[in-house]
């Protein structure tokens, strides 16, 4: 591919190596492939987040080195400004893998200013979620309904019109994974074998994860939730969960706008009268009216099932991460009885 692995890499990795570009461990963290395990050229892959930079990682294996720029939970992706070493993590990139739908816009200002051009692989685009600005004519919309996706335009989200958090819908997160292994054989067609034994084993080790969407849609007739933000949208989706959350409130944190009185005001209402089964919180917001709402749930009995938007720190796989969530809700259903 275009560079080969640094030979310090190529000496340690009889694995995958693991090193932080930073000295703050919140800048881009690379996991080398392993030139030598690799039947065909180990692809330099860039990822914008952490929520992808597992799976991609996953999928590569030894046939991948992957660069993830954003890979600690400490940064907010909402206000993240690319550093000049993070926008060098790019410049060396034969594929770069974005969220899209605007959450990472300044990934998709990055690659395009590079000369020659990486294959830009734009997950929500690929799975029919797109960010307003970028549609022309409604060919996002048309190429959706061609794919039947059930989150086809996801209309009524904040960033630009649409919920980019698609890394929450179980559907979406496979058919990703999916174009990512055929842009990977793409660009190493000698390690094409490679990357499909990558993704069936990827695709066991979702077992336990979708096992568990299942017995949670089992369980989730008739039952609501609330949510302090959008993130946890597609997955409560997915599940059957109906979304009580009140309209304006809602709607605010889907445009990150701050909600007006009257819609905490009707949030705190719902929850006192035990209006909902469990409240949704994302624990990675700090203070504010989110931990207002968790400590109204908490007083009202209302169980309270703790989220996160950037995943884990580093050693901890998207699987584990998803599956620790889930569970924690079907307790919390379960507790509410």
């Amino acid at each position: 591919m275009r560079r080969r692995l640094r030979p310090a890499l190529v000496v340690l990795s009889a694995g995958l190596v693991v090193t932080a570009c930073g000295t703050d461990g919140a800048g881009p963290t690379t996991s080398a492939g392993d030139a030598d395990a690799c039947p065909g050229a180990v692809v330099d892959v860039v990822v914008s987040v952490g929520q992808w930079g597992d799976v991609v990682e996953a999928l590569g294996g030894d046939c991948a080195s992957v660069t993830t720029v954003i890979g600690s939970t400490a940064v907010d992706p909402h206000e993240f400004e690319p550093t000049p070493g993070d926008l060098a993590a790019f410049e060396e990139a034969d594929l770069v893998v974005l969220n899209g739908a605007g959450y990472d816009s300044w990934a998709a200002d990055a690659a395009g200013n590079l000369d020659p051009a990486p294959v830009v692989l734009d997950l929500a685009e690929v799975v029919g979620v797109e960010d307003d600005e970028h549609e022309d004519d409604h060919a996002g919309a048309e190429r959706a309904e061609e794919q039947g996706g059930e989150h086809a335009g996801a209309e009524g989200h904040g960033h630009g019109g649409v919920n980019p958090h698609v890394w929450y819908a179980p559907d979406l997160v496979q058919r990703a994974a999916e174009a990512v292994t055929t842009e990977l054989g793409g660009l190493s067609p000698a390690a094409a074998g490679h990357f499909a034994d990558r993704a069936a084993a990827w695709r066991e080790e979702l077992a336990p994860y979708l096992a568990e969407i299942e017995s949670l849609r089992a369980a989730a007739g008739g039952r609501s939730y609330a949510a302090t933000e959008s993130v946890f949208e597609y997955m409560a989706e997915a599940i059957g969960l109906t979304d009580a959350t009140p309209e304006g409130y809602r709607e605010s944190a889907s445009n990150e706008t701050d909600p007006t009185p009257g819609d905490v005001a009707a949030f705190e209402s719902l929850l006192r009268s035990g209006g909902v089964d469990v409240l949704v919180h994302n624990s990675q917001t700090d203070g504010g009216v989110p931990d207002q709402l968790r400590a109204t749930a908490e007083e009202a009995g209302i169980p309270v099932v703790e989220v996160t938007e950037s995943g884990t720190e580093r050693g901890g796989s998207f699987v584990d991460w998803q599956l620790a969530q889930l569970r924690a809700l079907s307790d919390a259903l379960a507790r509410r009885g």
